[in-house]
């Protein structure tokens, strides 16, 4: 039972900043890496995609309908709706995701 994965615009946004960030960080052969890494990650879900666990944030909020994975430092926010999964959200976990996934999420 595969999945088709789709990265929607704003984690793409994501995953290029996160790129370029550490590009100038550690070296494109570090961000080339890194990236490779998630996009695995991401691609692992089409075989497998209730993996994740679902965010804490929105459990508090009573919210099931997403989940994540974890790439570290990196928390990559999906949905899965029908055959496909959506990734929608790429971030530090470091960050305040609950500002984040009030932004990104809750009020698209």
């Amino acid at each position: 039972m595969r999945h088709e994965v789709r990265i929607t615009g704003g984690a793409e946004s994501d995953l290029a900043e996160i790129v370029a960030f550490l590009a100038g960080r550690e070296g494109p052969d570090m961000a080339g890496q890194m990236l490779e890494r998630m996009l695995a990650i991401a691609e692992s879900l089409s075989q497998t995609p209730e993996q994740g666990s679902h965010p804490r944030e929105l459990l508090s909020l009573g919210i099931r309908d997403f989940r994540q994975v974890i790439c570290q430092p990196y928390r990559l926010i999906y949905r899965i709706t029908g055959k496909q999964v959506f990734l929608l959200l790429v971030a530090d976990g470091r960050r305040d995701f609950q500002s984040l996934l009030e932004r990104r999420i809750l009020k698209a």
